[in-house]
C-alpha cells in the first residue's frame, strides 16, 4: 500500500492502495470486472484472488485507501452503508444480544435493528450519549455488545463525545461503532479517539458525486477485522467494481470538496440565524451549538450539513421545501450539489412514532460547492 500515516490526508487521499501497475504503469486503479481470476494449479492463486466475491483487485485498492484515511488496520468495502451495518451487527451480536443505540440516529439504521435484527432476537435500546449516567443506565451488563453512535448525528446535528463513548462501552466490554458519514475522515478520524469501528455510507462524501451507492467498515484492531472480513465473504453483501473504481475517483478530491461544504454551510447556518421565519438553526459551527465546544475538540471542520426549524410548523416546512429552485428536493446527501429534505416524511419516516421521531417541522440542508451567493438566493425565495 503506498503512503504512510506520516504523509498528509490530501496525499494519502490521492496515492494509498494505488501504486502503478508494475506491468503498465496505470496511473488510475484499472477497473477490474472480472469474476474470477486463473489458478496456477489447483489452489495456486496469484495475490490471493480467485472469486469475485471473495476478492477483487479494484476493491482491493479502495479497502487499502480507506484503512490509511481512517488510520485503522483493514478497511472493508459493501454494497451499501446498511450492507456494511448489517454485517456488522451479524459479526458481533448473537440472538439475546443487546444494542445502545444513540438517541438520534439515521432512520436505516434504527428500521434495521429495530425490525431486522431484532426478529433474531437482538434487542435495543435508545440513549442520550451526551449523558454519561444515561449510558450506562442503558448498558445491560453482559449482553450489551454494540454502543452505535453517529456524530454529527443525522438529521439533528447533534455531537457526542468519542472519547468518553468509548471508554463507557469498553468498561462494559461493548464494541464502540462510530457512523462517521457526515463528517468524512477528512474532518474527523473515530479510530483514533477509541471507536472500535467506522461506519461510512461511501454514497456520500466519499463518493461525492451522487452516482454510485457503497458503504465501509474501518477496523481499529485485526482480531475484529478478520471475523468481519470472513463475515463479508460468508455473507456476500460486498461492492461492485465499478462502485469500488468510483468511490476511489471521488476520495481523490474529498479535502478540497470538504472545504468548500463546509465553508458554504457556515455562511448559510449565519444566514438562517437571521430569519424570522427560522426558530432555531442546527450546526455545529455556531458557537451556541450545544456540542460546539466537544466537536471543536474532536473535529478539524465543522462539515456541510445543517438543520433548522420553521417558525410557523409543518405546513411551513413542507412549503419550503417546495419552493427551492437550486436546492434540489431529494433524499442522500454529501454530494457536488445542494440538496435539500423533510426528514419526518422522507429519509427519518421509518421512526416516526420512535423515540428516535424527529420534528415535523425540521429541514435538512446537505450544502453543496455551488457559489454560495446562489444558494443564499435561493433560501431567501424558499423562506418569503
Amino acid at each position: 500500500m503506498s503512503g504512510s500515516g506520516a504523509q498528509g490526508f490530501d496525499t494519502r487521499a490521492i496515492h494509498a492502495g494505488q501504486d502503478p501497475n508494475p506491468a503498465t504503469g496505470d496511473v488510475v486503479v484499472p477497473l477490474h470486472l472480472a469474476t474470477t481470476f486463473k489458478q496456477d494449479g489447483v489452489g495456486g492463486l496469484r495475490d490471493g484472488y480467485e472469486y469475485a466475491r471473495s476478492g477483487n483487485p479494484t476493491r482491493a485498492a479502495l479497502q487499502d485507501l480507506l484503512a490509511s484515511l481512517e488510520e485503522g488496520v483493514a478497511g472493508l468495502a459493501f454494497a451499501s452503508g446498511l450492507a456494511a451495518e448489517d454485517t456488522l451487527l451479524r459479526t458481533v451480536c448473537e440472538p439475546g444480544s443487546h444494542v445502545v443505540l444513540g438517541g438520534d440516529a439515521y432512520g436505516g439504521t434504527y428500521r434495521l435493528i429495530s425490525r431486522v435484527a431484532s426478529r433474531w432476537g437482538v434487542e435495543h435500546t435508545p440513549a442520550d450519549l451526551n449523558d454519561p449516567d444515561a449510558l450506562r443506565a442503558a448498558i445491560r451488563p453482559g449482553s450489551t455488545r454494540v454502543v452505535w453512535c453517529e456524530t454529527p448525528t443525522n438529521p439533528l446535528l447533534n455531537v457526542a463525545d468519542i472519547a468518553l463513548t468509548a471508554q463507557v462501552a469498553h468498561e462494559a466490554g461493548a464494541v464502540l461503532v462510530v457512523d462517521n458519514t457526515f463528517a468524512s475522515p477528512y474532518l474527523q478520524r473515530p479510530l483514533t479517539l477509541g471507536a472500535d469501528v467506522v461506519v461510512h455510507s461511501t454514497t456520500k462524501y466519499l463518493g461525492g458525486h451522487s452516482d454510485v451507492v457503497g458503504g465501509a467498515l474501518v477496523v481499529r484492531e485485526t482480531g475484529l477485522a478478520e471475523q468481519l472480513a470472513y463475515h463479508q465473504n460468508a455473507m456476500g453483501a460486498v461492492s461492485g467494481p465499478l462502485s469500488d473504481w468510483l468511490v476511489i475517483r471521488g476520495i481523490k478530491t474529498l479535502g478540497v470538496r470538504m472545504d468548500r461544504h463546509q465553508a458554504n454551510a457556515a455562511r448559510i447556518a449565519e444566514y438562517l440565524l437571521d430569519s424570522p421565519a427560522v426558530s432555531r438553526v442546527l450546526y455545529p459551527g455556531l458557537p451556541d451549538h450545544p456540542g460546539h465546544d466537544v466537536a471543536a475538540r474532536q473535529m478539524s471542520g465543522f462539515g456541510g450539513m445543517l438543520s433548522f426549524r420553521l417558525a410557523a410548523g409543518e405546513e411551513a416546512a413542507l412549503r419550503a421545501c417546495e419552493r427551492f429552485e437550486l436546492f434540489t428536493l431529494a433524499e442522500s446527501l454529501g454530494g457536488v450539489e445542494s440538496l435539500v429534505e423533510h426528514p419526518h416524511r422522507m429519509t427519518h419516516a421509518s421512526a416516526a412514532g420512535s423515540p428516535l421521531e424527529v420534528p415535523a417541522d425540521l429541514v435538512r440542508l446537505s450544502v453543496g460547492i455551488e457559489d454560495v451567493d446562489d444558494l443564499l438566493a435561493d433560501l431567501e425565495r424558499a423562506l418569503a
